[in-house]
């Protein structure tokens, strides 16, 4: 009879302490480490909850001992024995230091290849490697408490939905390629053959559906799908908590994903999270730190100083502002030797990837002086002014941007983030703020509008009046829940009036014959009473990435893509055969199938 019919795994690895001395257990894993000390055999025996000591014995059991010493990394197994004291052996590592297994039988379920690297935490293997083999990296300790965190944190998300009263239901993957938004993938229909579906890149037409039909609450745990450029913390699929609320404001969807939150982190961290959040608006975001997603552990701010910059003397700021830019300034206190001329030289480089031209700096010295490589063509008025509107004293350090108001946010707003991290001034701790206020619409460089979030958001009621006449003076009734500097989740209220809604895809600058091809069945849903009805969307793959304190979201995604879409595990995407393109009626050049 085989040894799981016999027996069952009584214990983790990680489980057993001091308490447990005396009890027999039975444990099933890998081999962490095999040591011979020449009489007896001892194992680190691993499973996803820890680790713990097994020693092979003579005295205890021949045969057992015997098998032990055939024992190589990574052979899964299961031990039969009875928990010992190590006495002054401790091993005070780990959580199972001071027991160790007396074994009476051992099993080898299976024996293994030596793996391409160790299974452990501290190795030094290329990603790639590891991707190739991720079965094995998902073995390592670390990666294995990311998901049990990963895990913890859906359950505490689903319990507590239910509890409030909502509906987990479920959206389709395939659906109608809509163009405009992000990429999508494309899958072409056999059955229909020139036709194609796209996959969801959010279940967002779908979850305001539930609302007209009257579901009122909905939530889902659901895959989305995006064919964009790749990054750490961006894939192709990914997941969401996504939420639909009926007859709710802004203050409603905001006040119940804090709780949720607020669940997440107490289930999870063991962390109380105060509330309410913080409510900041885009504008004032923008102004005060560059960022739409700010971080405020950082007690860094811009200041603006367009004015005083505008007849300073220096031609750089002088041109910036006549050209219809702004200048702006971020003060680091006091950075004493931190911030050398190297240093200060080399900020001009990090901010060119953002569009700025430039980095200028100044050290303020003792009376309000500069020093400064502009210093001497810079007014005295235009230094006193500049020193009174950043705060600045004796021993700080003010760097400077001069260029379009988009430019010198977003290039101050990554260097205030970059020095925030050099000099050791982020604070611990979480700090979640929920953006609001936010542009409608977003303009490009030709002046024509689009959907700064999607096309179903509305905007508030006191803009409507300018929907047409001044659509870059609306702002939106959309929100978003940032945590240290990362967007985690985004929301809207949403349009349930048709007119509005024809207002909006008109000022969008949509034809009827492109609503009505795009979005015809949700204009047809709304002519049956929608309610009004908002929602947002969490990332689940970042939050798991935040609360697991891990660097890129491949370390919280069990199966993850490379930088260029490709999975080195299972070679995917790859070829097909010429066969099946036929049966999906599609075409391929011949230099292309040449390369596949």
């Amino acid at each position: 009879m085989s040894f799981l019919s016999e027996r069952k795994k009584t214990h983790s690895a990680g489980a057993l302490r001091v308490t447990d001395v005396g009890r027999s257990v039975v444990l099933c894993g890998w081999v962490q480490s095999r040591r011979d000390h020449g009489g007896c055999v001892f194992i680190d025996l691993r499973d996803r909850e820890g680790q713990t000591q097994i020693m092979f014995s003579p005295d205890v059991d021949a045969a057992a001992h015997a098998l032990a010493g055939e024992l190589r990394g990574e052979f899964c197994i299961g031990v039969e024995g009875v928990v010992a004291s190590r006495g002054g052996n401790v091993n005070p590592k780990l959580p199972t230091g001071a027991i160790e297994i007396n074994a009476t039988r051992l099993e080898v379920f299976s024996r293994a290849e030596t793996p391409p690297f160790q299974i452990t935490d501290d190795l030094d293997t290329n990603e790639a490697l590891r991707l190739k083999y991720r079965y094995l990296d998902l073995r390592r300790p670390a990666l294995q408490k990311n998901f049990i965190v990963r895990s913890k944190a859906s359950q505490l998300t689903r319990s507590f939905l239910h509890g409030q009263g909502f509906l987990e239901l479920e959206t389709p993957c395939l659906v109608k390629y809509t163009p405009g938004g992000a990429r999508n993938f494309l899958v072409p229909s056999r059955q229909n053959q020139g036709s194609f579906y796209a996959l969801a890149e959010s279940p967002q037409i779908f979850k305001q559906l539930f609302m007209v039909a009257g579901m009122e609450r909905y939530f889902q745990i659901t895959r989305c799908f995006r064919d964009e450029d790749l990054r750490l913390d961006r894939q192709p699929e990914f997941t969401q908590i996504d939420v639909e609320m009926s007859f709710v404001t802004e203050e409603d969807v905001q006040g119940c994903m804090e709780g949720m939150l607020a669940e997440i982190w107490r289930g999870v961290l063991s962390v109380e999270l105060p509330r309410p959040f913080l409510r900041m608006s885009h504008d004032e975001a923008m102004r005060r730190f560059g960022s739409d997603k700010p971080d405020l552990r950082i007690d860094l701010e811009l200041a603006e100083i367009t004015d005083a910059a505008r007849a300073s003397g220096f031609k750089i700021f002088e041109q910036a502002v006549a050209a219809g830019g702004i200048v702006k300034a971020l003060r680091i206190p006091a950075p004493g030797d931190k911030l050398s001329r190297s240093v200060l030289d080399g900020l001009t480089e990090y901010a060119m990837p953002y569009g700025a031209r430039g980095v200028a700096f100044a050290r303020v010295l003792e009376g309000g002086a500069w020093q400064a490589p502009f210093a001497k063509v810079l007014t005295d008025d235009a230094r006193t002014a500049m020193n009174e509107q950043t705060g600045a004293v004796p021993g700080d350090v003010l760097l400077f941007v001069a260029d379009r108001a988009k430019v010198v946010n977003a290039a101050l707003g990554a260097l205030r983030l970059h020095l925030g991290q050099k000099l050791g001034l982020v604070r611990e701790g979480w700090r979640f703020l929920w953006l609001v206020d936010m542009p409608l619409f977003e303009q490009a460089d030709d002046g024509s509008f689009a959907a700064a979030h999607h096309p179903f958001t509305s905007p508030r009621l006191e803009d409507l009046p300018h929907l047409e006449s001044d659509p870059a003076r609306c702002k939106a009734r959309a929100y978003d829940c940032v945590l240290n500097g990362n967007e985690i989740g985004g929301g809207s209220i949403r349009i349930h009036q048709p007119e509005v809604q024809a207002r909006l895809f008109h000022a969008l600058g949509l034809s009827d014959e492109e609503v009505q091809r795009k979005f015809g069945f949700l204009l047809e849903a709304f002519r049956y009473g929608p309610p009004p009805h908002g929602g947002i969307a969490f990332g689940l793959d970042r939050l798991a990435m935040l609360l697991c304190g891990a660097n890129s979201l491949r370390d919280v995604i069990a199966f993850p893509k490379t930088q260029k879409g490709t999975d080195l595990m299972t070679d995917a995407p790859s070829s097909v055969a010429t066969r099946q393109l036929d049966e999906l009626g599609i075409l391929v050049k011949p230099e292309v199938l040449a390369k596949s």
